[in-house]
């Protein structure tokens, strides 16, 4: 059992760790606080639905130095993301907004849901009108003994 909780733990523990680097890391902590509260809504292109706070790939690392280089050139944070999204396009923002070119992004979900549950519902419906099958009539009962009585008297030979 304890062999168990420290394998979970060394699997979830290095998920933990943030991918920011020391050399990314900006001196005033007010500021710092601000460049991570505007990482932490920006998707990395790379590894999807990641953070690029977290993420350890380069173009995550790119958009970390750029949203610093944004804040300390005195932008506040709305006017940072806004420039990112500018660069990038909706797709670089974790919650991206509700407007006509992310309609797809916002449907799709609750679209292949109703999807599955109608499929789901359909397969089961289809389940239930299935005949069932009828008992054998004594006729056939009948037949089916003397089947099996002519079967053993065959391998007993």
């Amino acid at each position: 059992m304890l062999r168990l909780i420290v394998f979970l733990l060394s699997m979830v523990i290095p998920m933990a760790a943030l991918a920011v680097e020391p050399d990314e890391i900006l001196n005033d902590p007010v500021m710092e606080a601000r460049a991570r509260e505007v990482s932490k809504g920006l998707r990395c292109v790379v590894c999807l639905n990641q953070d690029i706070d977290s993420s350890n790939a380069g173009v995550a690392r790119d958009l970390r130095l750029l949203v610093r280089e944004r804040i300390v050139a005195g932008d506040s944070n709305d006017e940072a993301l806004a420039f990112i999204q500018a660069r990038y396009g909706d797709y670089v923002l974790l919650k991206p907004p509700l407007n006509a070119r992310t309609y797809v992004l916002w449907l799709a979900p609750p679209a292949m849901l109703l999807l599955a549950l109608s499929v789901g519902l359909v397969t089961l419906l289809r389940r239930r009108k299935k005949p069932v099958p009828q008992a054998l009539s004594e006729a056939e009962e009948h037949e089916i003994k003397q089947f099996i009585e002519n079967q053993k008297v065959g391998e007993s030979k």
